[in-house]
């Protein structure tokens, strides 16, 4: 059964570690996230952009699969089903079709919209009993085409979104989605330290979790992130797997054309990806 994130998150924050928030992108993807969880005994946290959730032909397509494969994995680690990214919209349509957390993204509106669009998410969440995330200080790169530098967040502003009941907030500390490039300057832990200071126990987010240095993530989980984001890293490692069965033409071998085998690579490097990220991040046994 689906859980809010707030029981793991909080149980992270305490136990200084994070849990992993995985991208999803297909049937694939989905099934290496979860027997790896398994196998771990990590809790997880299934990331669904809206982008994804529309490829994957919508929002209760994606909640009757997961619901399935827990089920049919016999999948005992708590996860949670997270809207990556959400707009207002986006928000309102996953609680609907079954969802089991919510990320309501407001930090492109004036602090006041943000504030009021994420209190009434609060309240619609917590009568549910679902998990919110907001969002303060955009993060960089490239989300759904909105490109952009890491921007670090106000504190402040910080302290106003936290103070409304949210169950995690994503703050902005030079962090980018996708492949970070040659000139970046690294996280903020200037800008984490004072969000932290001023959020206390709330669990904190790590957007683009793909290619920070491992002593920078852990760093990251001593000052207070327990949640990070990873989705490119997998699609990357899925690629390289799949593009060297074909290339050294096992497509061309008996029946390796048969898609079931042509993805088989990519998903056992998804899982060796997640494997190496629930183990850096701290997560194995703590389901």
């Amino acid at each position: 059964m689906l859980v809010s994130a707030k029981d793991m998150l909080t149980k992270a924050k305490q136990g200084h570690y994070a849990v992993g928030h995985f991208n999803i992108n297909n049937l694939e993807w989905t099934k290496a996230i979860l027997l790896t969880a398994q196998e771990l005994n990590s809790p997880v946290i299934l990331g669904v952009s809206e982008g994804a959730g529309k490829y994957m032909c919508g929002f209760n397509t994606v909640v009757a699969m997961v619901n399935a494969m827990l089920d049919t994995l016999k999948i005992t680690v708590p996860v949670a089903l997270h809207l990556d990214h959400g707009t207002y919209e986006g928000a309102k349509a996953c609680i609907e079709a079954g969802f089991s957390s919510v990320m309501f993204d407001g930090s492109h509106y004036p602090i006041e919209e943000n504030i009021e669009k994420t209190k009434e998410l609060v309240a619609v969440c917590n009568k549910l009993g679902l998990s919110l995330e907001a969002e303060v200080g955009a993060i960089g790169g490239e989300e759904d085409g909105v490109v952009g530098m890491g921007e670090c967040a106000d504190p402040d502003e910080c302290k106003m979104i936290a103070d409304l009941g949210v169950t995690m907030l994503a703050a902005g500390i030079g962090n980018m989605h996708g492949k970070y490039p040659a000139n970046w300057k690294g996280l903020s832990f200037e800008t984490l330290a004072a969000v932290q200071a001023k959020t206390g126990s709330l669990p904190l987010v790590l957007h683009g979790g793909t290619g920070i240095p491992a002593d920078m993530i852990r760093k990251a989980i001593d000052l207070g992130v327990c949640k990070i984001n990873v989705n490119t890293e997998c699609q990357i490692a899925f690629t390289a797997a799949v593009r060297k069965y074909i290339e050294e033409g096992k497509d061309l071998q008996g029946k390796g054309f048969d898609p079931r085998k042509l993805l088989a690579p990519g998903v056992e490097a998804i899982k060796a990806t997640v494997k190496e990220k629930m183990e850096l991040f701290g997560s194995v046994d703590k389901a």
